[in-house]
């Protein structure tokens, strides 16, 4: 039976990324609040006539570029972003000879729950 993922990680591969996916989602939430920031500024500065260009325009595109490097850092690992808001991250892992997901949210300190591909959170386990 063919994996959807190429990559799999180990319980201690995955913990072995967990300071860098920390860093990883306080910088996305950063560059989140700043582009929140910069639409308010534009969306006062959508009337017909106007120029948007500019200083302002050149934030918020290289705010969404910064966002968009950061979420690539995920996708070449294979690693799956569930939800910012919450830091939920999925690792793609073999256990038992089954495709499953290593499943951490960000205010857990260690990777300690599996769930099916197609469970989600709800149907978390203990490793």
């Amino acid at each position: 039976m063919p994996y959807r993922f190429k990559k799999h990680y180990t319980r201690e591969e995955a913990r072995e990324l967990l300071p860098l996916i920390r860093q990883w989602l306080q910088q996305m939430a950063q560059r989140r609040a700043e582009l929140e920031k910069v639409e308010r500024r534009l969306g006062g500065l959508m009337a017909p006539g106007s120029d948007l260009g500019g200083g302002l325009v050149n934030t918020w595109v290289r705010t969404l570029v910064a966002l968009n490097e950061l979420l690539l850092e995920f996708a070449r690992r294979e690693i799956q972003l569930k939800s910012l808001d919450r830091g939920l991250v999925d690792f793609p892992a073999i256990i038992d000879g089954r495709e499953v997901f290593l499943c951490w949210e960000q205010d857990e300190e260690d990777v300690e729950f599996w769930h099916e591909l197609d469970g989600g959170y709800a149907g978390r386990e203990r490793v």
